[in-house]
């Protein structure tokens, strides 16, 4: 009943998502354009602009949630979430230095993007092997605040000397939107994005295990060096991927992950797929809001999560705790 629910929740989202808009279409008019019958604008409204963006937020969505549950788990740290290692500072660097260089083309600010999260990924990563050939989550999670905040000192200070209009588009990214989604792109962020889940699932097991603590895992049969390996590159990988197609989107991949185990437990290969629905239905409802709140004008999705995120997970500590 659960995943019952779970997925009319998620259906109901992108239908809503599709339906609504600047543009005003009637529900009919909307219907009839998803069937190619209606004028070509609205066909074009719908099927290349609402249809591939509500689409790509769910994808983006799901992927941060996963994330979000993977790393709480590797780390064995509930405040865990997808841009705590770095990525998001590396992320926004290189996106800022893409605008500030006039970096050209469609994909030049995602690449850049997600070129300076790779170089985050492996600056954090050698930082935290231990010895040569530990990883250690604590050590990991400290390299993921220092380096995080080297990338944003750097990129203030890029910011602070780019003219009016780069800085407006730099804080515009950093804050998220899919204002350039097409089924181009998520195309691109699905070819990426397979990978990285299919391998996060298939650790499932393991994830169970490494919350018990390295000494027990190791004990019950887990490999845990490798585990931990692979889980932080599919993650990191995901998250990058994430990044370059929405800026920096916060708040998913830290509250879904808890709102799903108070409802389906601890179990990885159940809480996984689950927090994928439920962190794309979140998404894909807070870009609705930010396309049509203060329509035609458009909030960054980044804020709505936030404005969405901190009161929920604000209630859900006052439950953890008691």
């Amino acid at each position: 009943m659960k995943w019952l629910g779970l997925g009319l929740a998620a259906l109901g989202a992108l239908v809503i998502a599709v339906g609504v808009g600047p543009a005003g279409l009637p529900l009919k008019q909307t219907l009839a354009a998803l069937a190619g019958h209606a004028d070509p604008t609205a066909v074009a409204i719908v099927r290349d602009l609402r249809v591939p963006r509500a689409l790509l937020a769910f994808a983006v969505g799901g992927s941060l949630a996963v994330t979000g549950a993977a790393l709480q788990a590797l780390v064995r740290n509930p405040l865990a979430d997808p841009y705590l290692l770095g990525l998001s500072g590396g992320a926004g660097l290189g996106a800022v230095l893409a605008i500030a260089l006039h970096v050209g083309g469609a994909w030049g600010l995602p690449a850049s993007a997600f070129l300076g999260a790779l170089l985050a990924v492996i600056v954090v990563y050698r930082l935290a092997i231990v010895s040569g050939a530990v990883l250690d989550a604590r050590v990991l999670l400290l390299a993921g605040v220092v380096v995080g905040a080297f990338a944003a000192s750097v990129m203030g200070a890029v910011l602070a000397v780019s003219p009016a209009a780069e800085l407006r588009n730099a804080l515009l990214w950093l804050l998220g939107g899919f204002e350039g989604a097409s089924w181009r792109t998520l195309l691109v962020f699905a070819s990426y994005a397979v990978l990285p889940l299919g391998a996060l699932y298939a650790a499932g097991r393991s994830l169970d295990l490494l919350t018990l603590g390295e000494e027990p895992a190791q004990y019950l049969g887990a490999d845990v060096e490798r585990v931990k390996r692979w889980v932080y590159l599919a993650a990191s990988l995901l998250t990058a991927a994430a990044v370059a197609v929405s800026g920096i989107i916060g708040f998913v991949g830290l509250v879904v992950p808890h709102a799903i185990r108070l409802m389906w437990g601890h179990a990885h290969r159940t809480l996984l797929p689950a927090a994928f629905l439920l962190g794309g239905t979140l998404l894909v409802c807070a870009d609705a809001v930010a396309r049509t709140l203060f329509a035609p004008i458009e909030l960054p999705v980044g804020v709505v999560t936030a404005l969405l995120g901190v009161p929920v997970f604000v209630l859900l500590v006052r439950r953890w705790a008691t």
